[in-house]
């Protein structure tokens, strides 16, 4: 080699390869869907959020009107590229013109989390028909739909899916009947779509406050817990990057219950 030849600089590594996932669910910092979404961001994922305004002016905590964007700008401010899209899955339509929107914004997913929901306190005596079929048209319906149209369009090398789901029965009836639906849609697309490289799990994180609690709630579910404290969505954010992880990938076809102890 001619000594005097210019020394020619090391070829930088390449950049690794992103994947990208959709979290539905993501209108709040404070969310489950909002620590999911950190935690992917730290773990290098790109990410489509999905929420749903008019759910959180029903609900206790209201709407929080900057979240969405304070989140998004959060999330790229860590290198991920960032989409938020609104999302309201009691329309029949909404999947189909959402995926065809992260086609043309974001390409293939190869993670899908469920973690929007439809969620109303009522009994067998005094829920509504209009409330069971939102109920069952958000949490279950759309979910299913929402795989679908992620087996659809995954890779050649395959996907998971996580669902959040909840063991609420009583006094919790159309949000415990339609949680216990999307259990059995997400255990069937494990042994359907696992030939596509798909893994499919469900995901119970136990009580995690995330606003909905009032003091005496928060307390007395607190001492039900083992360790003496509640659930925080950075929990549920690690079970749910580890599922998604290639490691994790060989987990499926299960309903995991990562809750701290409390269903011991």
């Amino acid at each position: 080699m001619d000594a005097n030849a210019p020394e020619i600089p090391p070829v930088p590594p390449a950049t690794p390869h992103r994947k990208t996932a959709l979290v539905t669910g993501v209108g709040r910092l404070a969310g489950i869907g909002a620590g999911i979404a950190r935690r992917l961001a730290a773990d290098g994922w790109d990410l489509v959020l999905t929420y749903w305004r008019d759910y959180d002016a029903r609900m206790p905590w209201g709407v929080q009107p900057d979240d969405v964007e304070r989140l998004t700008a959060e999330l790229q401010a860590t290198g991920a590229a960032v989409v938020a899209l609104p999302a309201d899955f009691q329309d029949p339509q909404a999947v189909d013109r959402l995926m065809e929107v992260i086609a043309a914004e974001a390409g293939p997913l190869q993670g899908l989390v469920l973690s929007h929901a439809e969620s109303v306190d009522s009994s067998i005596l005094d829920t509504t028909l209009e409330s069971f079929e939102r109920h069952f048209a958000v949490n279950a319906r759309a979910s299913w739909q929402l795989i679908a149209a992620f087996a659809r369009q995954v890779p050649a090398e395959g996907g998971a899916v996580v669902a959040l789901t909840s063991d609420h029965t009583a006094f919790n009836l159309p949000y415990g009947a339609s949680k216990g639906a999307l259990d059995r849609i997400v255990i069937a697309a494990a042994r359907e779509l696992g030939p596509q490289g798909i893994s499919a799990n469900v995901l119970n994180p136990g009580p995690v406050d995330t606003g909905w609690m009032d003091q005496q709630l928060r307390d007395e579910l607190a001492q039900r817990q083992p360790g003496g404290r509640l659930g925080t969505p950075a929990d549920v954010a690690g079970t749910v990057a580890f599922l998604l992880s290639p490691e994790g990938r060989w987990v499926s076809g299960q309903l995991v219950k990562a809750d701290g102890g409390c269903s011991a």
